[in-house]
């Protein structure tokens, strides 16, 4: 079994947070593993949000196993959780399963440009919390008879299909970064950490420190996907 070096035990923890959020939203959710050199890309799919999250691994070496130098392979978010020993910084790769169809469409490596606009992250969290506030109280407000999976559902694309502040990204990309720890304060303190919102053909980009939240523009049919 191939087993990946992580750069310190505060890596392992992190990768092991980010495995256990999605998790949460699906027990039995799969990851895309990507390594190469000391960089390993973590992909998930939170299908609550309809995006993509992506994790920054910091390996301690270069990843080799035998003649092979790369490595990318579909796996079992609970089984690689299982393997985390964070005390040793190490991480076994599971074996590789069937993997859903997101898997095959990934975000391109290159050509990303910053997008201007995008709000400090307090105020990204404020978007959020009001977002939250906004999709209760329209619901408290339907009567027993109408609060159907279908009346909420619309409410929720209406409010969570919003942009912010005039980008191009919606409001659910926001909710997934903070929902899965990407727009915590940098080092747990009160410094804010840089939030950056880049774009590449279909895709946006929203990058922090703690990882990124990618997601199609709408209306743009299949321009711009990479598969892989």
């Amino acid at each position: 079994m191939t087993v990946l070096h992580l750069a310190d035990d505060g890596e392992a923890a992190d990768l092991a947070a980010f495995l256990s959020r999605l998790l949460r939203y699906d027990r039995s959710a799969a990851v895309r593993l990507q390594a190469a050199g000391t960089a390993l890309a973590v992909f998930g799919r939170p299908p609550s949000f309809e995006v993509l999250a992506i994790r920054a691994v910091r390996l301690a070496k270069p990843y080799e196993d035998g003649l092979d130098v790369t490595l990318d392979v579909t796996v079992s978010a609970g089984e690689l959780l299982e393997s985390v020993d964070e005390s040793a910084a190490t991480a076994a790769v599971p074996g590789a399963v069937t993997g859903p169809p997101w898997a095959g469409v990934l975000p391109p490596r290159g050509g990303w440009q910053p997008e201007p606009g995008l709000p400090v992250p307090q105020a990204l969290r404020a978007t959020v919390a009001a977002a939250i506030g906004e999709f209760r109280a329209r619901t408290e407000e339907l009567g027993p008879d109408g609060r159907t999976r279908a009346e909420l559902d619309r409410i929720g694309r209406d409010i969570w299909s919003r942009t912010v502040a005039g980008t191009p990204l919606p409001v659910r990309a926001v909710h997934a970064a903070q929902s899965l720890g990407f727009l915590r304060p940098e080092g747990g303190g009160e410094a804010e950490a840089e939030a950056v919102l880049l774009s590449a053909g279909a895709w946006l980009r929203l990058r922090t420190p703690f990882g990124s939240i990618a997601v199609r523009r709408a209306g743009l049919g299949a321009f711009g996907v990479t598969v892989r």
